[in-house]
């Protein structure tokens, strides 16, 4: 079992960055495939980012490719997401989420494939 602990959320303008982090308990991090998800308010939760166990395949939502960047440090126990050029439509609670994987290679693009799930960290951005 995992813990997930988001941080890094906060109240920016538009066109600025943000950092996100989610730092996870155990000893068994770098076993997981690491997801970012966003719900804003009266909208379902949705995908923004994935990464693989070893860092080395990502997959991004369209409406965030070329703007937000997942990565993880699999020594910290740590995973992250920078968000550039932030847009007032960005504005949402921000969870991260991890799931085993044994394929090595996979990366999971929907909430329902995730088992472990953060309490979110809020993001707004103002126009």
């Amino acid at each position: 079992q995992v813990q997930l602990v988001e941080s890094g959320g906060g109240l920016v303008q538009a066109g600025a960055s943000l950092r996100l982090s989610c730092a996870a308990s155990g000893r068994t991090f770098s076993s997981y495939v690491m997801g970012w998800f966003r719900q804003a308010p009266g909208k379902e939760r949705e995908f923004v980012a994935a990464i693989t166990r070893r860092g080395d395949n990502t997959r991004y939502a369209d409406s965030v490719k070329g703007r937000f960047t997942i990565s993880r440090d699999n020594a910290k126990n740590t995973a992250y997401l920078q968000m550039n050029s932030l847009k007032p439509e960005d504005t949402a609670v921000y969870y991260c989420a991890a799931t085993r994987d044994y394929t090595g290679n996979y990366v999971y693009t929907t909430a329902a494939e995730y088992s472990y799930w953060g309490q979110g960290t809020q993001v707004n951005v103002s126009s």
